[in-house]
C-alpha cells in the first residue's frame, strides 16, 4: 500500500507541476501577460526568501526581479524547469491590472454586479481575498477615481504599473489559488473591464469589511 501511495503522490505533483508551467505559458503566450516565478515555498512551508517574518510567503518576486518577467517561452520553460512548483507571477501595468479586496467583500460585490448586468473579467480567489483583473490603467487615473470617493479603506489595493498578481492554480503560504471566474480562452487575450466601472462598488463593498491583519495575497 506504501507503494501505491507514493505513486499517487508523485502523479500528482508531476500533474500539479506541468499544470503550473502550462499557466504560465498561457499567460504569456495566449495572453500576452508577462510572467515570472514567485519566490515559492520550502519544503517546510516557508517562504524562500531571507525574511523571517515575510508577510507574503512564497507570492512575492525575489529571484528573478518583477523588471524580468517577460512573454518569452524559452525563458519562461527554463525557468519552471529549474523550479517547477514556483508560482505563477504577472506583472502588472503594460497589459493587466487588478485590484483585489476580502473575499466576503469579493463575494457580494460580484453579486451585485451580477444583478445589475455588470460585466466582469477574470477573478482569482485566495483564500483570504478575490482578485478582479481590469484593463491597464495608470496611478494617476486610478488616483483621481479614489479621489471623487468619500473615503477609501485600507482593505481595497490595487495591482498597477510596477505590481503584480499571482495566477491560478499556485500555492503560497496562504493557501491554494483558484478562478472564480476564469478567461474564457487559453489562446485569446481575455476581455477586462476599466477600472473606472468598478471601483466605486469595490470601495463600498470594502468599506464594510475589516481589513486583515496580514497583507495575504
Amino acid at each position: 500500500m506504501r507503494g501505491v501511495s507514493t505513486l499517487v503522490r508523485n502523479a500528482k505533483q508531476r500533474r500539479s507541476r506541468a499544470q503550473l508551467l502550462n499557466a504560465a505559458r498561457v499567460a504569456a503566450r495566449g495572453w500576452g501577460w508577462p510572467v515570472a516565478p514567485a519566490v515559492g515555498l520550502t519544503a517546510e512551508g516557508d517562504c524562500r526568501c531571507p525574511r523571517i517574518d515575510c508577510p507574503v510567503p512564497g507570492a512575492h518576486p525575489h529571484d528573478p526581479k518583477l523588471l524580468a518577467a517577460t512573454t518569452d517561452d524559452r525563458m519562461i520553460k527554463w525557468w519552471w524547469s529549474r523550479r517547477p512548483t514556483a508560482p505563477v507571477l504577472v506583472a502588472t501595468g503594460s497589459q493587466v491590472c487588478a485590484l483585489s479586496l476580502p473575499a466576503e467583500a469579493g463575494a457580494r460585490v460580484l453579486d451585485y454586479f451580477d444583478a445589475l448586468r455588470v460585466p466582469t473579467g477574470p477573478v482569482i480567489a485566495t483564500p483570504t481575498r478575490y482578485v478582479l483583473l481590469v484593463a491597464p490603467y495608470s496611478l494617476p487615473e486610478l488616483a483621481d477615481l479614489l479621489v471623487a470617493q468619500e473615503w477609501v479603506p485600507s482593505s481595497l489595493r490595487y495591482h498597477g504599473p510596477g505590481g503584480f498578481v499571482v495566477l491560478p492554480p499556485s500555492e503560497t503560504g496562504a493557501g491554494a489559488l483558484r478562478w472564480i471566474r476564469r478567461p474564457l480562452s487559453a489562446r485569446r487575450t481575455p476581455w477586462l473591464p476599466a477600472v473606472s466601472d468598478l471601483v466605486e462598488a469595490l470601495v463600498e463593498a470594502s468599506i464594510a469589511t475589516p481589513d486583515g491583519a496580514t497583507l495575504a495575497p
